[in-house]
């Protein structure tokens, strides 16, 4: 059976970071949902904010953050988590997905979460990062996980909804063939025809 990956967003400014517990609490769900291996990588979006700074102004990925957007748009599905900031997603998730090709993520399974201070804000998900990535679209499952603070405390709920949100995941990848990436090198153009080409 082909290893499945799943590449994880955390738009965490802190550390340790409750946006990356999550996130990692997600990926666990999803990858214990999912039958067979699964390789997991992170892009922890704090690593890269000069590099996305210096993508905006001057059109190219620095060679980190091209790795890591090749990471998150070659897998087959994502867990895309920010903090919610002023009733709305992080800067820094923002930017990160304005740098990618508007088609990177056409079709590809998301599972969406966010953290806050308070359960006020959890409606961000659903007007907010829902929007963001169904205009990329991206197959954005249907449960969303926020957490609170106070949800860090008594975890029951929580843990709950990880779990939905995961399987739902999990399903949205195992209906899906497995992305292949192109090898740019596996059908290099001919000597013979550079030459042609040249002139020569």
């Amino acid at each position: 059976m082909t290893a499945r990956t799943l590449a994880v967003v955390s738009a965490g400014l802190s550390e340790p970071s409750s946006t990356r517990l999550l996130a990692d609490r997600l990926a666990a769900a999803t990858a214990a949902a999912l039958p067979g291996e699964t390789e997991v990588v992170t892009a922890e979006l704090r690593e890269h904010a000069h590099d996305l700074a210096a993508n905006l102004v001057t059109g190219f990925a620095p060679r980190p953050l091209r790795a890591a957007i090749d990471a998150v748009t070659g897998a087959d599905g994502l867990i895309a988590v920010t903090p919610i900031f002023n009733a709305s997603y992080g800067g820094l998730f923002k930017t990160f997905f304005d740098v990618l090709d508007q088609d990177a993520l056409e079709g590809r399974p998301v599972l969406i979460g966010a953290t806050g201070g308070t359960a006020r804000h959890s409606l961000a998900l659903e007007f907010a990062v829902r929007p963001l990535l169904a205009y990329l679209r991206a197959q954005v499952v249907p449960t969303a996980v926020y957490a609170a603070s106070e949800d860090w405390a008594s975890p029951g709920g929580l843990t709950e909804r990880i779990a939905r949100a995961g399987a739902e995941l999990a399903a949205a990848i195992g209906g899906r063939a497995p992305v292949v990436r192109d090898d740019p090198y596996a059908d290099p153009v001919p000597f013979e025809e550079l030459l042609k080409a040249g002139g020569h």
